[in-house]
């Protein structure tokens, strides 16, 4: 748990009917606070190429960070230089947009400062599609919740995978920002790994104190 900082913004959402300008630019202000709070590179995992699109735009208008985003259908040279890119000595952030459940959600390794960060925009959840309704009314018809076997399981097992990206050796160190206040009720709370019972709730303004206080923590016990 000392390892890394875990924080929800709850005054953010990808619901269908609340995305527009105002929530990618407030979403947007998040991904900022966290650059400019602590100097790095950052993966930011959103769910779906749409939104991870949207919410980029905004941010290279209203920031001035290096990043880059994945493409769909890349090549594993290109995949390599995704990478690669890690690897690079920066003076500033980096912060690389990609889309959850792809390639760059499991399975790679960036250790130590290679990656401080991860951001989790949405909760993974599948787009509604004729298997996934097959499954629902399955569990519903013998008595359980064919939503959370359909799609809430589906997306929170994203949600972990992603977030599994920044704590990858005892060395490591980082951020977990979870963007969506449905992390906050008690239906996606209740699913959340016993390690992440210590999740506290920030806003955009107050992000950068959290961080702040985190390495100051982390300071003190490196000297001890």
């Amino acid at each position: 748990k000392d390892s890394r900082l875990l924080l929800i913004g709850r005054d953010v959402s990808t619901r269908y009917t609340q995305r527009g300008p105002e929530m990618y630019r407030r979403i947007a202000s998040y991904i900022v606070g966290a650059a400019d709070a602590k100097k790095g590179n950052y993966m930011v995992f959103f769910p779906s190429y749409r939104v991870m699109e949207e919410v980029h735009s905004v941010f290279s208008e209203s920031a001035e960070i290096s990043s880059a985003v994945q493409s769909p259908f890349m090549s594993e040279e290109d995949r390599e230089v995704f990478l690669k890119e890690f690897d690079e000595i920066r003076e500033e952030s980096f912060c690389r947009f990609c889309v959850m459940g792809g390639i760059f959600s499991e399975g790679i390794d960036l250790p130590e400062d290679k990656l401080i960060g991860v951001i989790i925009v949405g909760t993974g959840l599948p787009q509604v599609c004729n298997e996934r309704e097959i499954v629902k009314q399955y569990f519903s018809g013998i008595g359980s919740d064919g939503f959370e076997y359909a799609y809430l399981y589906p997306g929170m097992n994203k949600v972990l995978q992603s977030a599994g990206r920044v704590i990858r050796t005892e060395k490591d160190r980082g951020l977990i920002l979870l963007l969506d206040e449905r992390f906050s009720t008690g239906r996606y709370r209740e699913l959340f790994p016993r390690e992440w019972s210590n999740a506290r709730h920030c806003t955009a303004e107050s992000l950068t104190s959290y961080m702040q206080e985190f390495l100051g923590m982390l300071a003190c016990l490196s000297r001890k």
